[in-house]
């Protein structure tokens, strides 16, 4: 059994949001990506993504597309991108909270990760992924989670 609780509310998501994008900028990986981005500007709207997303209970209305797509503009967005975002989600959730809310995060997270990337690969169309590297995500995610 474990002694972690499960999330509850927006202070937790602020935790566990500063947790990762600490660990993400960080990462050989996916770090680069995160250069000159100010987390305080940025943290109230990626929270306010995670609180509608999680708990019903925020407005979002910005386009979650449109930052990645400026970013694969700059350097390609590949699976082993979204494999590793997945992989640090994942291990940042299991750290601070176990519960049916932990849970849905990184269902959300795996397939945020997918839409992404397949979006990604075809031009933002939504069409597929002719891109050709949509299907390497679910067999991350898979792999992932048996850490």
């Amino acid at each position: 059994m474990s002694d972690l609780v499960d999330l509850a509310d927006r202070a937790d998501l602020e935790l566990l949001l500063r947790r990762f994008y600490g660990a993400a900028f960080a990462d050989p990986v996916i770090g680069p990506y995160f250069a000159g981005t100010d987390l305080e500007r940025h943290l109230p709207h990626i929270a306010d993504f995670w609180e509608r997303a999680l708990l019903r209970s925020a407005e979002y209305r910005r386009d979650l597309f449109a930052p990645h797509a400026a970013l694969n503009g700059q350097q390609p967005l590949t699976a082993l991108h979204f494999g590793r975002w997945l992989q640090l989600w994942n291990a940042t959730v299991d750290g601070l909270y176990s519960g049916p809310l932990a849970d849905r995060a990184k269902a959300q997270g795996e397939r945020i990760s997918i839409a992404l990337l397949r979006r990604l690969s075809d031009g933002g169309t939504g069409g597929g992924t002719s891109g050709g590297t949509g299907g390497f995500v679910p067999l991350s995610a898979v792999l992932l989670r048996s850490r």
